[in-house]
């Protein structure tokens, strides 16, 4: 395993201070990384926490260049590519593949190439971004009670196992799956 990338540094390349979407960035990811840590130390997964801090903090890296405007997003790219779009950022930044990964595969509980197909979404086809390692999983799933908009407070577990259920059965087992996993 590569040590931790400096997360601070990568985001300061894309995120240029004062902007909208840098400080509603830094708000979600710290959000999130701090779900994660703690469910890391309750659960003494093994991970490294340093890995686990940094993989938070850029697994939305990629909303930059999706056109988001309510979180001052004006790139082209449909907002569900940012996972794709983040980890090819994160490979030029020379981030290690497990941040890259994370970002690739944390979009609500994951997205299957089946889904991605029979639904048209507007992701590169022909492949599946599921949340396959430890970490993948648990960034995931910590993400999944944050959002980048409203009060960006953390959601309750019903919250967003109704979130889930939207897209279908599969995706809310796959979101409770997760939640066996992570989950008090």
């Amino acid at each position: 395993m590569m040590s931790a990338p400096d997360w601070r540094k990568i985001i300061d390349t894309y995120y240029p201070a004062g902007r909208k979407v840098s400080g509603i960035l830094l708000s979600h990811s710290r959000a999130v990384a701090d779900e994660a840590l703690a469910i890391e130390r309750r659960l003494a997964l093994g991970l490294d926490p340093a890995m686990v801090e940094a993989a938070a903090m850029l697994h939305d890296i990629g909303i930059i260049r999706t056109n988001a405007p309510g979180i001052g997003c004006y790139g082209s790219a449909p907002y569900l590519c940012h996972g794709p779009i983040g980890a090819d950022m994160l490979r030029a930044a020379g981030a290690p593949e497990e941040c890259a990964l994370v970002a690739e595969r944390h979009t609500g509980a994951g997205l299957t190439a089946a889904e991605i197909a029979s639904r048209g979404l507007p992701v590169p086809a022909g492949r599946s971004y599921m949340p396959e390692s430890t970490l993948e999983k648990l960034v995931c799933y910590a993400d999944c009670f944050y959002s980048k908009s409203g009060d960006m407070k953390r959601k309750s577990l019903e919250r967003v196992e109704a979130s889930m259920a939207k897209f279908g059965p599969a995706v809310l087992d796959r979101f409770r799956e997760l939640h066996s996993l992570f989950g008090e």
